[in-house]
């Protein structure tokens, strides 16, 4: 079960991330340091609004913010001061931007050489694509995924999630935790980078592995695994499950009454199997539509056979299991109220995860953070009064309401 234990400090607790994201990509790497105790400051124009919704708070929750005109000059130096004190920097601009802005690696680390600069892109830092705008769908497209999407002969198919966006924030995470080891060697800091397309790619493993090294290019293979069989979605009387019975094959015919599928020449072994899928998965559908998807889960469970109901969102989060890991907490968010929020999905046993603040009011922030820089509170009116720094949007502040 997941204990939360206010006041012990996260494994990331005195490191000061600053976060230049936007969209999906690179709030995921900032939220999971946030979740592991970072010091997040969340950095955002004012004269930008937010998308809005409840995935303000699901991208943003456990930051700060402050906000900054990095156009101005007495706000560029706000920023280059937060970075004399940060440990962390990450940013998806497009290279071009933070080049025009100023703030790109070079002029960062000359200020403070022991930064950690994190990037995410759409296709890289250079190449020929470095400047193309880049968003979830053309990755998973140019990676390859939408291809091996779906069912056989349908089409290129999307998947239901942003999948290069969270994969790229996952990856960035982990080159931001392994500069901060190395950091710790050599007092050195480094520019940490992956894209949309570099973790799209990576992230199709096994696919990418089957052209790498056979010389094959995977086909859409449907709800099935494209390389072994039984495993996948079938139907029962009243839905589907999952199963995975290859390496429990005879297990699995004992478990569904299927004698008759064991003696059957066309599913001797898995080669055979394989090759006659469709008329192995009409078999096998025959006998599981005698009883519920409930009942096979109990019967398979019990031979020590993978196998699970396919649920819907609200199922999800009312399934035993999933309630007993708490994965959802509430948090409280000083317009919107209580709000659920998936927590952080690794347990440590020494330095837990904290799931504290829903996403900030633009701004909030911004006054305790300046002061933090030094500055003096007739400064931070002098900067507030500049436009060079506010403690609220120019335009309307979202809420879920």
């Amino acid at each position: 079960m997941y204990k939360p234990r206010p006041g012990v400090p996260g494994a990331l607790d005195g490191i000061r991330v600053l976060d230049l994201t936007l969209a999906r990509a690179g709030p995921t790497c900032t939220r999971q340091l946030a979740d592991m105790g970072a010091d997040v400051i969340q950095i955002s124009s004012p004269a930008r609004g937010d998308l809005g919704g409840s995935d303000v708070h699901n991208l943003n929750r456990n930051k700060r913010s402050i906000l900054i005109d990095l156009k101005s000059e007495a706000g560029l130096e706000v920023f280059f001061r937060l970075v004399d004190a940060a440990d962390v920097i990450v940013e998806n601009f497009r290279a071009r931007v933070k080049e025009r802005l100023g703030i790109d690696y070079p002029a960062v680390s000359a200020r403070n050489p022991k930064i950690i600069y994190a990037s995410i892109s759409g296709f890289g830092q250079e190449g020929p694509y470095r400047d193309r705008p880049g968003l979830d769908q053309v990755a998973q497209g140019m990676g390859g995924l939408m291809s091996v999407t779906g069912q056989p002969g349908s089409g290129p198919w999307r998947t239901g999630i942003a999948v290069s966006d969270t994969a790229s924030g996952t990856f960035l995470t982990q080159g931001v935790l392994a500069a901060l080891f190395a950091r710790e060697r050599t007092g050195h800091g480094q520019w940490v980078h992956t894209s949309l397309l570099e973790s799209m790619i990576n992230f199709m493993d096994f696919q990418a592995t089957r052209w790498l090294i056979d010389d094959e290019v995977p086909q859409q293979a449907g709800n099935d695994h494209p390389t072994l069989f039984p495993m996948g979605a079938f139907k029962t009387r009243d839905g589907h499950i999952n199963i995975a019975a290859v390496l429990g094959w005879k297990r699995f015919l004992t478990a569904i009454d299927g004698e008759d599928i064991e003696d059957n020449p066309r599913f001797a072994d898995h080669a055979a199997r394989l090759a006659n899928r469709e008329a192995l998965q009409a078999a096998i559908e025959v006998k599981l539509f005698a009883r519920p998807s409930r009942e096979w889960i109990e019967i398979l469970n019990k031979a020590d056979l993978p196998c699970g109901p396919i649920y819907a969102m609200d199922e999800v989060f009312a399934d035993p299991q999933v309630e007993h890991l708490e994965l959802a907490q509430k948090v409280v968010h000083e317009v919107d109220g209580e709000v659920s929020l998936l927590r952080h999905p690794v347990t440590f046993s020494q330095t837990p995860t904290h799931l504290e603040t829903a996403a900030p009011v633009a701004g909030r922030q911004t006054a305790e953070i300046l002061a933090t820089c030094g500055y003096s509170d007739e400064e931070a009116n002098e900067l507030i009064a500049s436009g060079a720094v506010a403690t609220k949007r120019d335009v309307p502040e979202w809420t879920r309401k």
